[in-house]
């Protein structure tokens, strides 16, 4: 009798609340399968990306994947040197932003902050000064240099940080078929394919488009107004 009683509870439920169930699981496998947003926690995208930016996630760019895995449906395109995209890190799994520096097949190399792909070193020159007013003070108070890399894709503002230990140079590697070697624009403070090597096509979640919203958290989380739709680049 406990039984049917039960079942019957369980059955009235779900009557009464199917649509809504129906709704979130729809909703569930919309964000892990075709577009979601990630907070960006750290420092390792300054200047592009700042703490506590929330970003618009393409998931279904480089192909439509069954939801809440890796494995994917469609192909779709591959990522483009110069893209920022989300990904599993080959390390530990957890998620990270990084821009594509090296596609398979390239062969890449770093000399003392400046990046060589295939032979051709990028340019750089002075870059926009005042997004260093963007970023946390903890960040401004180690003399941060903005700097504009081009020559090699997409061109956009790189930081560096003078004073802090990095790896600021390796010699040329070619990047394997089915793998991509990531970095950040934040080059001096950033845990990349420098430190963990190369990222497989299939861990590689979608491409990080623009800024939803972005909360300071210096400052109480207040909105960051200047941010809001803010596209990537």
């Amino acid at each position: 009798m406990r039984a049917l009683d039960s079942n019957g509870r369980v059955m009235r439920a779900w009557q009464q609340n199917r649509g809504t169930l129906l709704f979130l699981a729809l909703m569930f496998c919309f964000r892990s399968a075709w577009a979601d947003w990630v907070r960006v926690p750290t420092g390792s995208m300054n200047p592009t990306i700042v703490e506590g930016d929330r970003l618009m996630v393409d998931k279904h760019v480089y192909g439509l994947r069954v939801p809440f895995t890796l494995a994917r449906l469609t192909v779709g395109r591959d990522p483009q040197r110069g893209e920022i995209v989300v990904f599993e890190s080959p390390q530990d799994g957890s998620s990270l932003v990084k821009r594509v520096v090296a596609v398979p097949g390239d062969v890449i190399a770093l000399d003392g902050e400046a990046l060589i792909v295939n032979g051709v070193r990028a340019r750089y020159e002075r870059g926009d000064a005042e997004r260093i007013a963007s970023l946390l003070q903890a960040t401004q108070a180690q003399d941060p240099q903005i700097v504009r890399e081009r020559g090699l894709g997409p061109e956009h503002d790189i930081q560096i940080l003078p004073h802090r230990a990095a790896l600021r140079s390796f010699a040329p590697v070619v990047v394997p078929a089915g793998a991509y070697f990531m970095m950040g624009d934040n080059r001096d403070n950033s845990g990349d394919s420098r430190y963990f090597g190369f990222v497989p096509r299939r861990n590689i979640v979608g491409l990080a488009s623009r800024v939803v919203v972005s909360f300071d958290p210096e400052h109480y989380y207040r909105p960051r107004g200047d941010r809001f739709l803010t596209p990537l680049g």
